[in-house]
């Protein structure tokens, strides 16, 4: 294979979590009649531009499929974060009624309602069907495509240039990174911003947060890659921000390399932090294969601890990091009998893979079960408020990922 952006050849294995399913192809009860399509889930690092990637399996059309099933709405951290967000950048870059922003993978219209809302003309680009429809029932104008360099010529060419792009959690989901980025800046007014969320690389490893790892996240990401990969496009960062979102990312801030703002001294800093932990070195990926497997041999010898003393160990967020955790474990309902979701659309469905049903939360008051493992560790503070009544009957709350804690 070879490197999605410099074409370097990849050698430098950076984990191996064997096979899955795609992590969002939720199973109807017809479907489970049917055989699942299982992929290789194999990381790989770049040597020359540092990217961390991986093996290209899946296409985007096997992932993000009409009925896709992630909506951003049903977590009011997020929303919270999106709004929060909304109000910084008015603040910050003063916009207003002459302004146009637009998001990339707008998904539910949970951001861009908070855009509208201001009366700030807004545009969002999402591909699929299920998400783009929720954004619309909002009010919002959603394209529903793929963006990419030919995308944004036309839109250009309509007169929809952005004052300032948002792109949160998708640079990961791009298989060609090169064509989503110089689709960014020609898309850009010449004075324009474009800010983009991820989650860190550094973070990853240093917490041991395998379970973001799934098809839908063809990268990695650090700012030492980002850098040098938004240059090859012609973008230039100028600020880093560091968020707890999602186990901790980061937002880039760039524009056009033709006008480039200042820098900030945070983007120096964090890219000396990234050398200082040996980020540009084969051995800073070496052993990293060792404490995933660590983690999940301590996750299966709970659940099966948990079975042999007849205590009910019920699951709660049908999330894509979930299913991760779940297939490279090779959990089934035999030990975790089902997970509850507050999305009725994955209600009713089944998690790809170990086939575990989704259901609503009234279950888990019908059933009090002495454990509720946490699969979106990243948004535990509000899991555990939403569900405190579990206390009433004993209940506690367990998370697998940096490692085993049950409270």
């Amino acid at each position: 294979m070879q490197c999605r952006h410099c074409g370097a050849s990849l050698s430098l294995q950076f984990l191996d979590l064997g096979s899955a399913p795609p992590s969002n192809a939720y199973l109807t009860a017809d479907g489970l009649q049917a055989a699942e399509t299982w992929l290789p889930l194999r990381v790989l690092t770049c040597t020359r531009c540092w990217l961390v990637q991986t093996d290209d399996y899946a296409g985007t059309d096997q992932i993000f499929t009409d009925d896709y099933a992630y909506f951003s709405s049903y977590s009011t951290t997020w929303l919270d974060h999106a709004e929060t967000y909304v109000a910084s950048m008015v603040l910050r870059f003063q916009l207003d009624s002459t302004s146009r922003v637009v998001e990339l993978a707008a998904n539910d219209g949970y951001l861009l309602q908070f855009v509208a809302a201001r009366g700030i003309p807004c545009l969002g680009v999402e591909p699929t069907a299920s998400t783009a429809a929720a954004a619309r029932a909002k009010g919002l104008e959603i394209l529903q495509e793929f963006f990419g360099l030919n995308l944004a010529k036309s839109m250009k060419s309509r007169g929809l240039d952005a004052t300032l792009i948002t792109a949160n959690n998708v640079l990961a989901h791009v298989p060609d990174i090169n064509d989503f980025l110089s689709g960014v800046e020609a898309l850009l007014q010449k004075s324009g911003v474009a800010t983009f969320e991820f989650p860190h690389l550094l973070n990853l490893i240093n917490y041991n947060q395998f379970d973001t790892i799934y098809h839908e996240h063809y990268s990695y990401l650090s700012l030492t890659a980002i850098r040098q990969i938004f240059g090859r496009n012609g973008l230039s960062v100028f600020d880093v921000e560091e968020l707890p979102t999602h186990g901790g990312s980061l937002r880039i801030y760039a524009d056009k390399k033709e006008c480039p703002r200042t820098p900030s001294k945070s983007v120096e800093q964090l890219l000396e932090r990234e050398r200082s932990a040996g980020l540009q070195t084969e051995q800073f990926y070496s052993g990293f294969q060792w404490r995933v497997n660590r983690a999940k041999d301590d996750f299966l010898r709970f659940l099966l601890e948990a079975k042999a003393s007849n205590k009910q160990v019920a699951a709660y967020g049908a999330a894509a990091k979930g299913n991760t955790l779940l297939n490279y474990a090779g959990i089934r309902p035999d030990l975790i009998p089902y997970v509850i979701d507050k999305n009725p659309s994955k209600q009713g469905k089944y998690l790809p893979g170990s086939r575990i049903p989704i259901v609503s939360e009234e279950r888990i008051h019908r059933d009090q079960p002495e454990y509720v493992l946490i699969l979106p560790w990243n948004i535990r503070a509000e899991v555990e408020h939403d569900l405190d009544y579990i206390r009433d009957w004993g209940g506690r709350f367990v998370t697998a990922i940096p490692e085993m804690q049950i409270q």
